[in-house]
This record gives structure tokens, sequence and C-alpha cells, in this order.
């Protein structure tokens, strides 16, 4: 699973276009090969997209580890402004094409977690690399606080074999922790900066 975490990859492109429909809103995509779950939506992401409080959200969005683009694109068509990282080359490419082919307007760039991001969010959203190990989790986790305003949230998906309630528990020693909603194990965890 480490090579959607690759920054070039090495395998021969083969895209896919797939329909997803998300709180009863169609979206096409096209996914590739070493993309993160290139044959279709996968649930933690939906549970993460149907958890999201959106009539209480407003402000600007980065959506962390966008792979083919399903996180931005969704909020961008509920109108929000939308960066969109990805290390992946080959998944910032789908996610610049997805976006155009579902006529939305999102900002999307390559960044090494967050070493080409500039600016502060409001929402840090992301179903993130849990198998890239501790340390570039935490970086990810932990370090989203540096490029969030105060008060701005990182809300994140996560599966209770995977840590959730440990990694929640120690979060709440720099954020504000709640749990927004619990789907089949799937957490989807919602740390505001304080």
């Amino acid at each position: 699973m480490a090579y959607y975490f690759e920054e070039n990859p090495t395998s021969v492109s083969c895209e896919k276009n797939i329909k997803v429909f998300i709180n009863n809103i169609h979206f096409c995509f096209f996914t590739d090969n070493d993309v993160f779950s290139k044959k279709g939506l996968d649930f933690g992401t939906r549970t993460l997209l149907e958890s999201l409080p959106l009539s209480e959200m407003n402000g600007k969005v980065l959506d962390f580890g966008c792979g083919y683009g399903p996180v931005g694109i969704y909020l961008a068509h509920h109108k929000f402004d939308v960066d969109m990282i990805d290390i992946n080359n080959r998944a910032v490419e789908l996610s610049i094409k997805n976006s155009k082919i579902n006529n939305v307007s999102t900002n999307v760039f390559q960044s090494d977690i967050y070493s080409n991001v500039t600016e502060k969010y409001d929402y840090i959203i992301s179903n993130p690399p849990i198998r890239v190990g501790k340390e570039i989790l935490n970086s990810i986790l932990y370090g989203a606080k540096e490029h969030l305003n105060i008060g701005g949230h990182l809300i994140f998906v996560i599966n209770k074999d995977q840590g959730a309630k440990t990694l929640a528990k120690k979060l709440s020693d720099v954020y504000d922790v709640t749990i927004l909603n619990k789907n089949k194990g799937f957490f989807v965890i919602d740390c505001q900066n304080r």
C-alpha cells in the first residue's frame, strides 16, 4: 500500500472511469493504477463524506492526500474553496482532470506531506494513508495544526482496527477531539485547533 505514497508511480498507467453517487449526487471519476481505491469509492471515504456537517461548515478547505479527488471535488460541488494535495503525481493529474469533468473549481498541487502548503485552512479533510507508518501518519495529523486557523478542524477517517480510539485519545493532547460518526468500524474524527 505504500506505493500510493510515492511521488512518481512506476506501474503502467491504465485509466478507468467510474461512476459514484455520494449523498444522491452523481460524480464521474477517472482512476488509475497506484492511486488509492481505483475500483471505486472506498467505504472509509464514503463514511467520511457522509459524516461531514456541511451545513455548519464554511471557509477554506484542504483535501490532504486527495488521490483521484472524491473528497475535494465533493466539497467543491458544495461551493467550498478547495485546495487538494497529494505526493503522488499521478493522483494530482487525475484530480485536475476529474475536477474539470465534474465541473468544479479546485486548486490541485503536489506536496510531500505539507512541504508545498503555504496557506492556513479552516478545514483539513483526509482519509490518510494509514499504512505508511506511525511517523508519517503523525506528521500528517499533528502537522495539520500548523496549517489550520485557530478554531479550524482536521477531520479524518480511520478504522478502529488501525487504532482509532488510541489515536483520538492521543490527539486530544493538542486538539479538541470529537467523534463525528462510527460506521462498521470506521471512526470519523474531528480535531479542532485550539
